[in-house]
Parts: structure tokens; C-alpha cells; sequence
């Protein structure tokens, strides 16, 4: 059952391990990053939410910084009735700043199963 929505709010659907591995971070980026996900639902966007690389227009990445550790949820807001949640990760690339492959090949496979997901429950495209 899903909680009932203010006027205006889109749903947040979790992509595959996204919601647990969301939960599993320290409660303060919980927060920051919840914020985000919350100002998305009603069409906002957070001052730290920047466009992914990649997967074209409509997906976003917020990053939050917490006691020497990077955390990151990537989510897109492409669809017209729901927010997707596509991964929520700790950074741990063994390469400078970049994202480690797993966690890009990831997100893609991700996105590629909410639009069937979003296509097949409300029957568009976006």
C-alpha cells in the first residue's frame, strides 16, 4: 500500500537494492539526501543535485559528504507520474574521483528497468 501523497507529490519508487543500501548510510546523510529525493517528488531540485553523465536529460546525482566517507543516490525524475531511485552507494572507487564501472553499468541497467517498469504500469513512455 502505498502512503498517501500530497497535492503535487510524485511517488518515489526504489530501483532494486536502492532503498536498503539508502538506509544502511549514517542517519545525518539519510537526511541531506532524503531532502533531495523530497524537493524531486514536488519538482524541485536540491542546490547539490547535479545532472548524471550518461543516461541522457532527467537523471540526477546528490552527493553528500559524511565523517571522511562520499555517499551518493542517483535517481531520475524523467517520468511524469513517479520519481525512480536507481542506486544509492558509498563511493568507493579504487581510482581518484571516479565512479567505479560496477556502480555506472549499474545505474544504466537500473534506468533501463524503470522505464519497462513505468511503461507496463502507466502505459507511456515517459
Amino acid at each position: 500500500m502505498r502512503p498517501r501523497l500530497a497535492k503535487g507529490e510524485k511517488p518515489l519508487d526504489w530501483v532494486g537494492s536502492s532503498k536498503r543500501d539508502f538506509l544502511a548510510f549514517p542517519a545525518p546523510v539519510q537526511a541531506e539526501l532524503g531532502n533531495a529525493l523530497g524537493l524531486a517528488q514536488f519538482g524541485g531540485k536540491h542546490p547539490k543535485a547535479k545532472p548524471w553523465k550518461g543516461q541522457g536529460p532527467g537523471v540526477f546525482e546528490i552527493v553528500d559528504d559524511h565523517d571522511g566517507n562520499t555517499y551518493r543516490a542517483v535517481y531520475a525524475v524523467r517520468f511524469r507520474e513517479v520519481i525512480y531511485v536507481l542506486h544509492a552507494f558509498q563511493k568507493k572507487s579504487p581510482k581518484g574521483i571516479n565512479t567505479a564501472r560496477t556502480d555506472i553499468d549499474l545505474i544504466a541497467r537500473r534506468l533501463k528497468a524503470a522505464q519497462q517498469d513505468y511503461e507496463h504500469r502507466y502505459g507511456e513512455t515517459r
